[in-house]
């Protein structure tokens, strides 16, 4: 799973922040994603994040397994 903030919706609430610290941070006023950490959606705090966001600016989203190379 991957994890994203659509900084158009974002207006600060910092509930991300507040919820799982260790995957969001502020940039500019805003909620972010922290580098690195996009790929931990499917972490409970992180969907406990998505739905509690009162601007409905974070997204979770199935990521497609790789092709396997021959």
């Amino acid at each position: 799973m991957k994890v994203s903030v659509d900084r158009e919706l974002c207006y600060g609430s910092a509930e991300c922040v507040h919820r799982a610290p260790a995957v969001f941070e502020f940039v500019d006023g805003l909620g972010a994603v922290r580098p690195g950490r996009e790929r931990t959606g499917d972490d409970p705090e992180i969907l406990e994040a998505a739905e509690k966001c009162p601007s409905q600016a974070i997204s979770v989203t199935e990521v497609p397994p790789s092709p396997s190379r021959p």
